[in-house]
């Protein structure tokens, strides 16, 4: 960075020098160079106003619109978008611009949840395959590539047929096929490391296998496991919803984007708004975070620098 930089009055000045005085004070600053790097495409920064939109109308879509989700008005099913039902009305006369706030909820609720199982256990197999190799990564590889064999919704649809229908035995199915991926990354970064210099002196220092895995070579592989996480949360989102489609995840009246599909889709050529709202809506949320995962990827991917 040039001396003018370093010279700026107050907070930037202070996350750019060129010399930090403390650790805290030189990753504020490198995570605010990445952020400016970030800043600049413009494609990842749609991606984040997809996600905040999303998470945003989640939380507050109690009170974005008045009508109920749930709320049957026979008289007035299947109505054309309007004043007093903006996006039109069901086939049960319910508001579907209120079912689509109230099923970002569900969408967010199973993306989180998923995100939160998978990537522990994917980051703590693959590791352990990596940095202790032998039998341990022989072993832990075979089951993952078991997992790998199958498609992803072929094997979500075979779980939640053993453990039956329901959202929260969808969002274990699709954790249960979601975290090989995970894992194989996170054993490739580790046997790139395992040898290098530190993680030998750190092991001379007495440090044993679990103290090193979770403590250095866990976090080196946190970047990563990220990246690959936000990219597939747009797979996380239509496994759900195809689930949902086949009314195998969320049960009625649950106001689920994909089962909202499979209810509308008798009335698509009459009364398109009520399986094509929730379709667009499904596409522009895959579609936001895969623009942040790209983003985020030549951010945080040091290979690409």
């Amino acid at each position: 960075m040039s001396a003018s930089a370093s010279s700026r009055p107050g907070s930037r000045a202070w996350l750019l020098a060129e010399t930090p005085h403390s650790r805290t004070q030189a990753r504020l600053g490198q995570a605010y160079v990445r952020w400016l790097h970030f800043l600049r495409n413009p494609l990842a920064m749609i991606g984040l106003a997809i996600v905040v939109a999303l998470i945003v109308i989640a939380a507050l879509a109690p009170y974005l619109t008045s009508h109920s989700p749930f709320a049957q008005d026979l008289g007035n099913r299947l109505q054309a978008p309007s004043a007093e039902h903006i996006l039109g009305t069901d086939e049960l006369g319910r508001d579907v611009y209120a079912r689509l706030l109230h099923g970002a909820r569900i969408t967010l609720l199973i993306v989180g949840l998923v995100a939160i199982i998978v990537g522990p256990i994917g980051l703590l197999v693959g590791t352990v395959a990596g940095y202790l190799g032998g039998w341990f990564d022989t072993v832990l590889m075979r089951i993952t590539d078991v997992f790998l064999a199958f498609p992803r919704l072929i094997l979500a649809l075979a779980f939640v047929a053993a453990l039956g229908p329901g959202i929260q035995n969808a969002i274990i199915a699709i954790a249960i096929t979601a975290w090989p991926p995970y894992a194989r990354i996170a054993r490739a970064e580790t046997l790139t490391i395992r040898n290098s210099d530190f993680i030998s002196a750190i092991r001379l220092q007495g440090a044993g296998p679990l103290r090193i895995i979770l403590g250095h070579v866990v976090p080196l592989c946190l970047s990563s496991l990220i990246i690959r996480i936000t990219l597939d949360m747009a797979g996380i989102i239509l496994t759900a919803a195809g689930l949902g489609f086949l009314g195998l995840g969320a049960q009625p009246p649950m106001p689920e984007w994909g089962a909202m599909i499979s209810s509308g889709r008798k009335f698509l050529i009459d009364h398109w708004w009520v399986a094509t709202i929730p379709g667009v809506a499904i596409c522009i949320v895959s579609l936001g975070f895969n623009l942040l995962g790209d983003g985020l990827r030549d951010v945080l991917d040091p290979k690409g620098k």
